[in-house]
């Protein structure tokens, strides 16, 4: 089998390991936290996709170990928005950094709630009706931090990540919303 497409590995700014696939159906950023030996230490996964968003495969990556709870919250498309039909939203990103703000996020949730892990991915580029814009799945020990947790991250990836979102209706469109 001949594969066609890009692979780069490289460090962020951060120190993280980095994987970025291109030239496929969709653009995947992959980050992982990751020792000498390249193993994850930090049990944090951050995925940047372009079509669909597999939930459940997601959740899957992460090392339940020591867990007795995963809260976990996806965001689909509203097919209505004030009685108008939604034909899709498109979302707008500042790519090299919504990675690292989504981790940054995570490695601060984790450290305030003491959860074991968290896996964030979300989408960019159209995004129809009834499909997946971003899944966020918290393990734990405990129930209560995981709620808590999750419920952080939804807020800070609103109000931190560099992502603009523009509505497109039946009768037109308008940028709804970005940073803040």
């Amino acid at each position: 089998m001949i594969c066609h497409c890009r692979c780069e590995y490289y460090y962020s700014f951060e120190g993280s390991l980095c994987l970025r696939i291109k030239n496929l159906p969709q653009f995947i950023y992959h980050q992982y936290n990751s020792n000498q030996l390249g193993g994850t230490v930090n049990n944090i996964i951050i995925e940047v996709c372009e079509s669909e968003l597999d939930a459940e495969l997601l959740k899957s990556k992460l090392n339940f170990e020591g867990c007795g709870a995963i809260v976990s919250f996806v965001g689909i498309t509203r097919d209505l928005e004030n009685g108008e039909r939604v034909l899709q939203l498109e979302f707008d990103a500042w790519i090299e950094q919504l990675s690292p703000t989504l981790n940054r996020i995570a490695e601060a949730t984790k450290e305030e709630f003491g959860v074991n892990g968290i896996a964030i991915s979300h989408r960019v580029g159209a995004v129809g009706p009834q499909e997946n814009i971003v899944a966020i799945h918290v393990c734990s020990a405990h129930r209560k931090e995981a709620f808590l947790a999750c419920s952080k991250i939804i807020d800070e990836l609103k109000i931190q990540a560099p992502l603009w979102k523009k509505e497109v209706t039946e009768s037109g469109s308008k940028w709804k919303s970005g940073l803040g």
